[in-house]
């Protein structure tokens, strides 16, 4: 595993048919069909690899069922384990679409809505899959060769492969679909086009086909040739190969939320002093940054430093940045108290700050010392999706709707512990008398983030009340508890 801890994400799509539709899985019956026009919960499909033979990939549906085929060419999508039926073999076209061959009996998946079968003995278009990613669009991208991390170098104007741990707003980047293709946009909302230039508009030079070879992404440009990093910053271009070997895969790796504190002296809590951890610097750099890492079962977070050492409890409550394993002194819980936070550690104790800008864990009760202003620094372009889909502009209102396959692209601004949402047209996010969200607003209105779970965020108005989608999509500012309408992966 590399140095950032992170388990490479699970691959989720939707497959488009020829006619431009998505396969489903209907919970009733266990049926499959080629009928929705988008991608939501019941288009989603999960990539399994065989543990012995990579080539083989089981599909496995939102509702934890494999997809099968039987030597007639039945296809249901009932099966709870990784039966004979259920193994294909992914045949990859030149224009980056799939078929999908049954291994055991040597037929192709395909057909059109309620008709499909796996029973074609040649590939034709009807047996044709376009791939459309269901991850969340925003990762780490990782060269399987290099084993380091691509992050937008400014001053080289590239995207250079030469990162240890994925550090700060250069390492994200946002994958964006079009027309079947995949642009790589940098956090200064730039496209890589093939010849390693950064480019402000998305073009044919900049869109490229995504190919998995062996559970790994390949990015194919419009010339056939394949992106990967070159010279000894790890330049990433296209090469000259037309077939990607291990210098051209990847692996998307998720981005964890990375903030900077600052304690109620006024200055920003560091490890530039040394282990020991103390809120005595001015400047933001590195030093001040730490990484929130949220276990998905306690909701307790770990703190991570740029060197890959967490936070720790130690005698007498001193918090240094010393551990390189997750223990339970590593973990703290996260009080959020609208704009501000507090810490607890694992001896019940909140953490203050001293009259010399020690952190020390040793207070029962929060008052001014106790309590941290968290700034969430590594999205400023903010992609939302909740359980129902992504947060996107109404077609013909001013309010947004939480349930859509495509998803708009909102700039979040930090604001003394509070943060302002601004949409494409530059205009800001509101909670309006009748509590809807509203987009096309003036002034900004502060919001309160919220980092609650893993990969998930909640975010309250004003008001005091969470933002949540309601049962026909639209987003309101009236959420009374943190329900799962009221989280949004991010």
């Amino acid at each position: 595993m590399p140095a950032n801890g992170n388990r490479p994400l699970k691959l989720q799509f939707g497959l488009i048919n020829h006619e431009g539709r998505y396969l489903t899985a209907e919970a009733f019956g266990f049926k499959v069909n080629a009928s929705a026009p988008s991608l939501k919960k019941k288009q989603i499909w999960t990539l399994e690899q065989d543990s012995q033979d990579t080539q083989l990939v089981y599909l496995r549906s939102h509702l934890g069922r494999y997809l099968a085929s039987d030597k007639d060419g039945k296809v249901t999508c009932e099966s709870d384990g990784h039966n004979s039926d259920c193994r294909f073999l992914i045949v990859a076209q030149s224009d980056g679409r799939w078929a999908l061959q049954s291994e055991q009996h040597l037929r192709f998946f395909g057909g059109s809505r309620d008709y499909l079968s796996c029973f074609a003995q040649v590939i034709t278009d009807a047996e044709l899959w376009a791939v459309h990613l269901a991850l969340h669009p925003q990762a780490n991208l990782l060269s399987v060769a290099r084993k380091r991390y691509a992050h937008l170098s400014m001053e080289d104007g590239e995207i250079a492969v030469d990162m240890n741990i994925p550090w700060g707003v250069a390492a994200l980047l946002t994958l964006v679909y079009l027309d079947g293709k995949y642009c790589l946009k940098t956090c200064d909302s730039r496209f890589l086009s093939n010849d390693g230039k950064l480019l402000t508009q998305s073009g044919r030079a900049t869109a490229y086909m995504l190919e998995l070879k062996c559970g790994k992404l390949a990015f194919k440009d419009c010339e056939g040739k394949y992106l990967s990093p070159m010279g000894p910053t790890g330049t990433l271009r296209s090469g000259r190969c037309s077939k990607p070997g291990k210098d051209e895969l990847f692996d998307l790796e998720e981005s964890h939320p990375q903030v900077v504190l600052m304690a109620a002296n006024g200055r920003y809590v560091s490890i530039r002093q040394g282990v020991s951890l103390a809120a005595n610097q001015e400047d933001e750099t590195d030093m001040e940054t730490f990484q929130m890492e949220i276990d998905k079962e306690t909701k307790k977070c770990t703190f991570r430093t740029s060197q890959g050492n967490y936070w720790d409890l130690v005698a007498h409550g001193g918090i240094q940045s010393s551990a390189t394993e997750v223990s339970a002194n590593t973990m703290f819980s996260v009080e959020w108290l609208g704009h501000k936070v507090a810490l607890k550690a694992n001896n019940g104790k909140y953490i203050c700050t001293k009259k010399n800008g020690q952190l020390m864990a040793v207070s029962d009760s929060i008052g001014e010392d106790e309590q941290l202003t968290l700034k969430l620094i590594n999205r400023p372009m903010l992609i939302l999706r909740g359980e129902n889909g992504f947060i996107c502009h109404h077609k013909n209102s001013n309010t947004l709707d939480g349930s859509r396959s495509v998803y708009d692209i909102f700039t979040l601004q930090f604001s003394n512990g509070a943060y302002h949402i601004k949409g494409v047209d530059g205009r800001f996010w509101y909670v309006n008398s009748a509590g809807l969200v509203c987009s096309d607003g003036e002034a900004p209105e502060d919001f309160a983030l919220e980092l609650v779970e893993h990969r998930r965020l909640a975010i309250r108005g004003k008001n005091g009340k969470y933002l949540r989608g309601d049962q026909g999509g639209t987003l309101k500012g009236d959420g009374l508890s943190l329900s799962s309408s009221a989280l949004w992966e991010y």
